[in-house]
């Protein structure tokens, strides 16, 4: 997702239409507060790192290659239309644009709302940050690291729904349907997938991630809220930085897992951001579980092999090992893909309770949406919302 998004092979994803603009005297503009961005995180070195971190796009020259654009185009087209009549959704910004790229270019496509997420971050300690006299170095440190998280991740995304949208920004780079192109060919090739099922499935996915953000006239403001919410409460404080590097170093020899509940920003946040971060985690384990469960039922007939990708799929994410599971627990993936199947039955349990026309009641207000608490004990969203579990027979 983008913030919602088919963010990896290891995971078949992987979030009104206007990104809300701060009132004047608020907050300075963009521009402004990119410059702040640019001097805490050296781009150009992001860039860089995540490229070779990325390695060779093994189908990047394919002649196979042309055939993804207009086979994208077509599918993500039928899959919007599908999924409007699966789930009532239809976009507000009109039709889905589909885009396949290439790795690089899904790089700096994420680099860019990167830098759109970090500028209120960025603007409300740039100056401490670009009077320093470390700040070049640290800059490149920052740049390096998310090179790293970027250029892995690239070698595995498959498909994402770029939800940020600015008014002051070009709209033709805005509410892209991204697909890359290699990984999606590299996988057709390893696993034998029909390219037309494949693409399809994957067409649904981010569709349905599309339809939830701009078919939800508040949804996609109410996101960006919280990740602002999220980024205004933070101010680097390197005694808890180390202090919590030792308590994941503890807890992991001592046979724990530390990481397993939303990676290294979910250990790191205060009390504020944590409560922040439980919203947030709420939302997308509703939204990821009406994906899947969406991009099924829509896909039933033409997507016969659906069940095949999703556990290969699976089996791919599972077998990581080393370093590779590591990372993975770091980044937050692990939590990320327990969202789907806490979604599922999530939503298993409403649609039980009270079908869809219960399940449509989280998407008429941000209050309905449910807690993560709630995610995980469905019968308390259920009474909240006024209904109750049938007494079986």
């Amino acid at each position: 997702m983008d913030c919602a998004g088919t963010p990896a092979a290891d995971d078949p994803d992987s979030a009104g239409h206007h990104r809300p603009v701060p009132e004047e005297g608020r907050r300075p503009p963009l521009s402004q507060a990119l410059s702040n961005v640019a001097a805490a995180v050296d781009w150009g070195v992001a860039e860089m790192v995540a490229t070779r971190t990325a390695k060779k796009d093994p189908f990047a020259a394919s002649y196979h290659y042309q055939s993804l654009q207009p086979d994208f185009d077509r599918l993500t087209a039928v899959a919007e239309e599908l999924v409007a009549q699966e789930t009532g959704l239809r976009s507000l910004a009109g039709p889905a644009r589909a885009r396949v790229t290439d790795r690089p270019g899904w790089i700096r496509a994420n680099l860019a709302s990167f830098q759109r997420l970090l500028a209120p971050m960025l603007d409300k300690f740039g100056d401490r940050v670009s009077s320093s006299r470390v700040a070049p170095i640290t800059a490149r440190l920052a740049g390096a690291e998310l090179g790293v998280v970027l250029g892995w991740m690239s070698a595995r995304v498959l498909g994402q729904y770029d939800l940020l949208v600015i008014e002051e920004e070009n709209p033709q780079d805005q509410d892209i349907v991204y697909y890359v192109g290699p990984n999606v060919l590299a996988l057709e090739k390893q696993f034998a997938f029909p390219p037309e099922e494949f693409r399809m499935w994957l067409a649904l996915h981010e569709v349905t991630h599309r339809a939830q953000f701009t078919g939800v006239p508040w949804l996609r403001q109410h996101f960006l809220g919280l990740v602002h919410e999220t980024m205004n409460t933070i101010d680097p404080d390197p005694a808890r930085m180390s202090e919590t590097i030792a308590r994941v170093t503890a807890a992991i020899r001592s046979g724990q897992k530390p990481l397993a509940d939303g990676g290294l920003m979910n250990l790191i946040a205060s009390p504020e951001q944590r409560a922040v971060l439980d919203q947030v985690s709420g939302m997308m384990s509703l939204l990821e579980g009406h994906g899947d469960i969406t991009m099924d039922r829509a896909g039933h007939n033409l997507v016969p092999s659906a069940d095949r990708f999703g556990k290969v799929l699976r089996e791919r994410r599972e077998s990581a090992r080393g370093m590779a599971r590591i990372f993975q627990q770091l980044i937050g993936l692990q939590a990320k893909l327990a969202q789907y199947a806490q979604g599922e039955a999530f939503i298993t349990d409403v649609e039980r309770a009270g079908g869809q026309q219960l399940l449509s009641r989280a998407w008429e207000s941000p209050e309905n949406l449910p807690s993560i608490l709630e995610i995980r004990d469905p019968q308390l969203w259920i009474d909240r919302m006024g209904a109750a579990l049938p007494v079986a027979g």
